[in-house]
């Protein structure tokens, strides 16, 4: 998927309301709504450095879809 325009450097961005985070890395259809309509509402989070562990840090869990890279992604 395109990264947002603002955003194309960072590949994990939060959804401050649910504390999900979306992996913008992913090509799938549920994931590219559900970043779309996080930027429309402006309601979103990146990290520094821009990492599923920084993400995890601020209270963030990865979006349930991308449960199974999660996984298999090394620690930091």
């Amino acid at each position: 998927m395109q990264r947002p325009s603002r955003f194309e450097s960072f590949r994990y961005i939060g959804d401050k309301r649910t504390q999900v985070v979306h992996d913008t890395d992913r090509d799938d259809p549920g994931t590219r709504a559900a970043v779309d309509e996080l930027m429309a509402s402006e309601q979103f989070a990146v990290f520094g450095p821009d990492t599923i562990g920084e993400a995890r840090n601020r209270g963030y869990h990865l979006d349930h879809r991308s449960d199974a890279d999660d996984r298999d992604a090394p620690e930091l």
